[in-house]
């Protein structure tokens, strides 16, 4: 990411992060970094997630990674939830380079555990059923949490428990977890094969299966 762009970004954060006050997390991701395990390059208002400049990627970074320049699309107001339960309201824009390609993200995360909370008691008061939430999607403070936290999504996927998997069920796994970038971390591969009980041999030959079925869903 070119030094000015990255100027104009901070600056554009810090103006957001007063305008909304302390709940209000912006974090940048330089995405052109060489140790993408540590793509955070700029973070006000860490403590409501609990990050800090030089900690890792979330889901929404490891995917743009795994895809690239693709078509992912900015992804505004939804819901994530940090480890210890905070509900947050997140917008997450991709930055583009004068190429086109994904050079870095700019992220927003406002904790709106307690006006959740509030909303609650509001709707009840006045008696109105309140529409069942959807599911937030967690925010990992490092590496090794958004690792287990793949893993347990991709057994929550196929809907077996890892002891009962049968060959197809554990692609079905690892073609989640390549999807979802998994393999761009850092030694992911020793403990992948360890969680599914598999050598290394049979994790590449998996993966091939795997990237084969995507490209023919592509097809």
């Amino acid at each position: 990411m070119q030094a000015n762009h990255l100027d104009f970004y901070k600056r554009l954060g810090h103006a957001i992060a007063l305008q909304f006050g302390e709940g209000c997390e912006v974090v940048i991701h330089d995405l052109k970094v060489k140790d993408p395990d540590h793509s955070i390059v700029w973070i006000e208002n860490g403590h409501v997630t609990g990050r800090k400049v030089g900690d890792g990627p979330s889901h929404v970074v490891l995917e743009a990674l795994h895809a690239g320049s693709g078509e992912l699309a900015d992804r505004l107001s939804y819901l994530t939830k940090t480890a210890s339960g905070k509900i947050l309201k997140s917008s997450t824009v991709f930055l583009r380079d004068s190429s086109g390609e994904i050079s870095g993200i700019f992220a927003i995360n406002f904790d709106i555990t307690m006006l959740r909370a509030a909303q609650g008691t509001i709707q009840w008061l006045c008696g109105v059923e309140p529409a069942a939430p959807s599911e937030p999607e967690p925010i990992v403070r490092n590496i090794a949490d958004l690792l287990d936290d793949l893993l347990a999504q991709s057994v929550e996927l196929v809907g077996t428990p890892v002891t009962l998997m049968t060959k197809d069920d554990k692609v079905r796994a690892i073609r989640y977890l390549n999807d979802a970038g998994a393999f761009l971390i850092t030694k992911s591969g020793p403990k992948v094969c360890k969680y599914f009980g598999i050598s290394k041999y049979t994790l590449y030959s998996y993966l091939d299966e795997a990237k084969s079925m995507s490209m023919d869903d592509d097809s």
